[in-house]
């Protein structure tokens, strides 16, 4: 029988095991196994970034799409032959998975010993819950961050399950977020990435209005450390001009946003209940390019959606095409039940799906060619990640346009010493698809 979250929590507390975590999915993911992390070491037990050397491991799981699913199950999978090989004493699955299918979880793998969905989480003390991890046991590298300031999603796209998973939408309070944001800024973070399904929402529940622009406002004004202020998962019927006035003003803040627009037909716009007309969407996109000059976009496209004809995919052709995205990310569509999209007639063959995406990808990998090529020759600030492991005097970094493990990077030759954490600027020489090449000045 699984124990209740409780219950299992006491009993680590009694005996002060070693527990290591498994993160799965996205960075909003990161943030609660960090959150995670936190409440245990708080409760008195060793964090290990050693998995194989855990007697307790935490996955923390994805169910977005049936992908990500399956790549859940086979973690657990995984975690329970350890388990019976007496390599590991207790399993915990968490996160969407653990929310979604927590009965069925229960019933199929004996040998996990808790579940902890995520609405069990307590989002608004993150500053005290994350505040005793030591570098060494955050997930992130010391020198940029995470910052998740809402859960859930204001929208009820048709083809999404996250409301259904993750309950309804919820804002942390701006001085929860200004307080966390300051503790990465005292221990010397230089990039934070603000994080949300839907960041443009921000404060609709508890303000009554959306409040990003001001919760960013807040956040310039109380960092020295931090040189970078990013903004990902922006809903694109909720970006304001207030929002594109402040990102545009404020220097720390990335020119660059992340707005998943998902397709750009009318008839599937409408079908996914996504709130925004072609037309709205175009608008948009030219009034950040405007107000924001070299601005990078990245977006998300989901081909395959039902009822998605030839003709509406060539629209979508035509609209990367014409619009030269900076960053694109396409996924083909996954049916998920309970979703309004599952029931729908025109379910588009699996076949079809995977050879739209490759004629979008192929099409993006084009244009991101040439958005690269374009640099060369430009002075460039980069944030440095880390050493090239193998290569002298060659370091790992990132522009302001590139998101953590998500964008390219910069291959950076330096004559001198640089260290993870250091903002230089660089001469860009060469690039690729995705990447460039560049000296340090």
């Amino acid at each position: 029988m699984i124990r209740s979250t409780k219950d299992f929590n006491q009993e680590r507390v009694a005996h002060g095991r070693k527990v290591g975590v498994i993160n799965l999915g996205c960075a909003r993911n990161l943030v609660d196994s960090q959150t995670i992390l936190g409440n245990l070491k708080r409760q008195g037990h060793r964090i290990t970034p050693d998995i194989a050397g855990a007697d307790t491991v935490v996955v923390n799981t994805c169910a977005f799409i049936e992908e990500a699913k399956k790549e859940s199950i086979d973690t657990i999978l995984d975690l329970i032959e350890l388990k019976k090989q007496g390599k590991l004493k207790r399993i915990v699955v968490a996160g969407c998975l653990a929310q979604r299918y927590s009965k069925e979880l229960a019933e199929e793998f004996k040998e996990v010993d808790a579940i902890l969905g995520v609405q069990k989480l307590d989002r608004e003390n993150i500053p005290a819950q994350v505040s005793t991890l030591s570098a060494g046991e955050r997930l992130t590298p010391r020198h940029f961050a995470y910052v998740k300031i809402c859960e859930s999603c204001y929208n009820r796209c048709s083809f999404c399950v996250i409301p259904s998973i993750k309950g309804k939408f919820v804002s942390r309070s701006i001085e929860s977020v200004v307080r966390e944001v300051k503790g990465l800024d005292a221990r010397g973070v230089r990039e934070i990435n603000i994080i949300g399904q839907d960041i443009t929402a921000y404060g609709m529940d508890i303000y009554k209005e959306k409040a990003l622009d001001r919760l960013l406002r807040e956040i310039v004004a109380v960092t020295q450390n931090i040189r970078w202020v990013r903004l990902l998962y922006a809903f694109p019927a909720h970006v304001t001009d207030e929002l594109i006035d402040t990102i545009a003003r404020e220097e720390k803040i990335c020119k660059y946003i992340d707005i998943p627009l998902q397709h750009i037909s009318d008839n599937l716009l409408r079908s996914m209940s996504r709130g925004i007309t072609t037309r709205q969407t175009i608008d948009l996109i030219n009034k950040i390019r405007t107000k924001i000059p070299g601005a990078h976009i990245r977006t998300s496209f989901i081909v395959g959606l039902p009822g998605e004809t030839e003709e509406n995919f060539q629209e979508l052709m035509d609209f990367v095409r014409d619009t030269s995205f900076e960053r694109v990310g396409a996924f083909v569509y996954s049916r998920e039940e309970g979703t309004a999209a599952y029931s729908m007639a025109e379910q588009v063959p699996d076949t079809i799906k995977r050879k739209r995406l490759n004629a979008l990808m192929a099409l993006q990998q084009k244009i991101s060619r040439d958005v690269q090529k374009s640099k060369i020759g430009r002075n460039l600030d980069v944030l440095i990640d880390e050493a090239q492991q193998g290569e002298e005097n060659i370091y790992l970094g990132r522009t302001q346009y590139d998101a953590p493990e998500v964008d390219g990077a910069v291959y950076v030759h330096s004559a001198r010493e640089l260290s993870p954490g250091d903002i230089v600027p660089v001469e860009m020489t060469d690039s690729y698809e995705y990447d460039l090449v560049g000296n340090a000045l």
